[in-house]
């Protein structure tokens, strides 16, 4: 039987190996991204001031990055999971999901009444286990499929 994944809350004082983590999830998938010093020094004072909400698997080889938003139309938060990462050597064995159990508890007792976030349409993996933890594609059957837009300011 699989040893439980220990999932712990960073701090601001572990922001490089959240930096790291962050890091190395961009530049897997190709996209570009600081180095680990300048994130270090970005997410520093944002895991401070507790705008984003950070959990660390194991021997932090995994990491959930989130954060909780207004809702005007329930008055209570909703949360937004930004980035789940795995380090490829360890995936498989259940960080992914620890993370994202943790994360949606941590939401939840936030009191939180929704999470959201987006993947990749070809990230199988990923697509497969959010279907599995009850997230839905906004995507129906013949219905409207939701798109996601972005722009640089």
């Amino acid at each position: 039987m699989a040893r439980p994944v220990e999932i712990r809350r960073a701090g601001a004082a572990e922001a490089p190996i959240v930096a790291r983590l962050l890091h190395d999830f961009n530049a897997e998938f190709g996209e570009q991204t600081p180095t680990v010093e300048v994130l270090t020094e970005l997410t520093r004072p944002l895991l401070e001031g507790g705008e984003i909400l950070v959990f660390l698997a194991g021997e932090a080889d995994g990491i959930s990055l989130w954060r909780l938003r207004p809702s005007p139309w329930t008055g209570r938060p909703e949360a937004y999971l930004q980035e789940l990462y795995v380090v490829p050597e360890r995936r498989g064995e259940g960080r992914g999901r620890a993370l994202l159990e943790a994360t949606m508890a941590a939401a939840r007792e936030a009191g939180a009444t929704g999470i959201d976030l987006n993947t990749g349409e070809t990230d199988a993996a990923a697509r497969a286990l959010y279907e599995s933890a009850g997230f839905t594609n906004l995507e129906g059957p013949g219905g409207p499929r939701m798109l996601f837009y972005e722009r640089e300011l």
